[in-house]
């Protein structure tokens, strides 16, 4: 195979002759009689909803048990996602060159014990911020190089065909944890106390451990490199291969906006619930669990919906049309007023859920499978990114202009990055090109 650069210049050529990208029934029996990506599944459900847990228990946690400032509130959600502007980059040269599935397992036991830490430490009445800084960064290094390795695993797993209709499951996993985990977080809370609530996560990443282990597909070896092919040049690949495509790089800046923005918001949700609408704590995850019903509609009916509209054209609809009612979550007042949130967070956890599907599947599908890792890499060390940026800026904004106008400008903002993907190749296409199948080898006749 040729370099990178001949890769994408490649694609590029092929795709004046669009071939649709296959799409699976989103409730094909086909996944459903696949042992290992069952295995895989259920082992991320249990990890997604103890994440969900931790979602509602840190930032809850510096509120009401350290007194936590907004700025330190912003801080601290952007300490969560700094990894992936710091080593996203060279996580995903090294998770191509080596098995993905063990690094997922490390990933997962070294969170294990880096959450577990945080009830510990409570238990003992020394907990500070300091730690939960600590916690937050530490635990996001290990989940840049899980999740890398995890994008890159799963095409091993399952057939190209296969990919929407997985997607779709394992994003509905990310929503119905969204639904049951805050919902059990704020149980937990109320019943444990914030950081006894974590303990859930900790559980959480060993039940993942063992779903992977007993996986029995086992992945191909990555090609063979020089010993002394350096790290750069092969980061350097996964760039040029994202950046150089046509479709790839106008996805990467609409997900990076939109999460630059999400991460705003993202930061004060819980200064906006408790300090704002004056909800108390213990009903706050019930509050978000809400909104997560947008998400796993958003799972089951992704499939569905790229096969009627397209599977092109229902990037930029989720993005533009779907989402666009959103912004009614900042809108939200003390008493029922405050059901607008969940309403809101739920129609763009709904769009938002049909995009990555759609877009995650195609990604997928067109990267070589050498260069999964430094693709998925690259496309995360910019999208993610952008978290923690947003994350400071909302605790800034938050502290100067106020929560609920910093939400306001939050939500457009998320809305409107839909337009990058809009104006690209994908505005005149109804179903995404790939490379059209290279010519079998000629029988004599």
């Amino acid at each position: 195979m040729g370099s990178v650069t001949e890769v994408a210049k490649d694609f590029q050529e092929a795709e004046p002759v669009p071939v649709p990208v296959p799409v699976s029934e989103p409730d094909g029996p086909g996944l459903w009689r696949q042992r290992d990506f069952m295995l895989l599944w259920s082992g991320q459900t249990a990890s997604e909803m103890g994440s969900a847990v931790t979602q509602i228990a840190l930032p809850l946690l510096a509120v009401v048990a350290l007194d936590a400032s907004t700025l330190e509130v912003g801080l601290l959600t952007a300490a969560a996602t700094a990894a992936f502007a710091l080593i996203a980059l060279p996580a995903g040269a090294l998770v191509d060159g080596g098995a993905k599935r063990s690094v997922m397992i490390v990933c997962d036991v070294l969170r294990l014990v880096i959450v577990g830490s945080v009830p510990v430490a409570a238990a003992f009445g020394v907990l500070t911020m300091a730690q939960l800084y600590v916690v937050a960064a530490s635990a996001g290094v290990c989940t840049v190089f899980f999740d890398v390795s995890y994008q890159s695993y799963v095409p091993s797993l399952i057939r190209t065909e296969d990919l929407m209709a997985a997607n779709g499951k394992l994003g509905t996993t990310q929503a119905f944890a969204q639904l049951g985990g805050p919902g059990l977080g704020g149980g937990l809370v109320g019943v444990f106390g914030a950081a006894g609530a974590m303990t859930a996560d900790a559980v959480s990443y060993a039940i993942s451990v063992l779903s992977i282990l007993g996986i029995r597909k086992r992945e191909e070896p990555p090609p063979a490199r020089t010993a002394d092919e350096p790290l750069r040049r092969r980061i350097t690949e996964g760039l040029r291969f994202v950046f150089g495509h046509p479709i790839l790089r106008r996805v990467v800046a609409c997900t990076g906006t939109a999460n630059l923005f999400s991460g705003m918001s993202s930061a004060l949700v819980m200064v906006f619930l408790v300090r704002v609408l004056h909800v108390r704590p213990a009903l706050t995850g019930l509050i978000v669990a809400g909104a997560a019903v947008g998400g796993m509609a958003g799972g089951v009916f992704a499939g569905r919906l790229a096969k009627k509209i397209g599977s092109a054209r229902i990037i930029w609809v989720s993005s533009l049309v779907l989402s666009a009612p959103q912004v009614i979550a900042a809108a939200a007042w003390q008493g029922w007023g405050v059901l607008l949130f969940p309403l809101g967070w739920g129609i763009a956890y709904f769009a938002g859920m049909v995009y990555n599907v759609a877009q995650l599947s195609y990604r997928q599908s067109v990267t070589p499978p050498e260069l999964l890792g430094r693709m998925n890499a690259a496309v995360r060390w910019i999208v993610w990114g952008t978290l923690p940026f947003g994350g400071i800026l909302g605790g800034v904004l938050g502290s100067l202009i106020g929560v609920r106008p910093t939400l306001w400008l939050a939500f457009i903002g998320t809305w409107a990055a839909g337009w990058f993907v809009y104006f690209s190749p994908l505005r005149h296409m109804r179903d995404v090109p790939r490379p059209a199948p290279a010519p079998g080898p000629v029988v004599p006749s």
